[in-house]
């Protein structure tokens, strides 16, 4: 038969372990990060990098073909491709200004573009 302090003891420790797995389960990193994107069309252009964060904003002043887009910024002009999905229903016009994030897309022989992944509204929405 188990002792009555060797049960308790055995208890107290399920518990603990449970307690400490589920405080572990729910942390989150909230330090600094070094994660950096780059902000401009100019630093894309200037040192590609295939899969590098990019968040821009600027306009979409022309449809290139069905998910292909002109790309504008104070710095310069790229295409991006967006899924109509990444829209989310928003009507979008060459003078919204929108902030894009995605990653940079560099093949071999290729114009460098971005994949869009999010498009935000901005604040600032007239053309300057």
């Amino acid at each position: 038969m188990i002792s009555k302090k060797l049960l308790t003891g055995l208890l107290a420790a399920a518990c603990s372990v449970g307690m400490l797995v589920a405080t572990t389960a729910s942390a989150q990193y909230v330090g600094p990060t070094r994660v950096t994107a780059k902000t401009s069309i100019r630093s894309v252009l200037k040192n590609p990098v295939d899969d590098e964060l990019v968040i821009l904003k600027g306009r979409l002043t022309k449809q290139l073909s069905h998910d292909k887009y002109e790309f504008t910024d104070k710095t310069g002009t790229i295409t991006v491709e967006i899924d109509q999905d990444v829209f989310a229903g928003r009507q979008i016009g060459p003078d919204t200004v929108i902030e894009i994030a995605g990653k940079v897309d560099k093949d071999t022989g290729k114009p460098v573009e971005i994949d869009v992944k999010r498009i935000g509204i901005a604040a600032a929405t007239s053309k300057k």
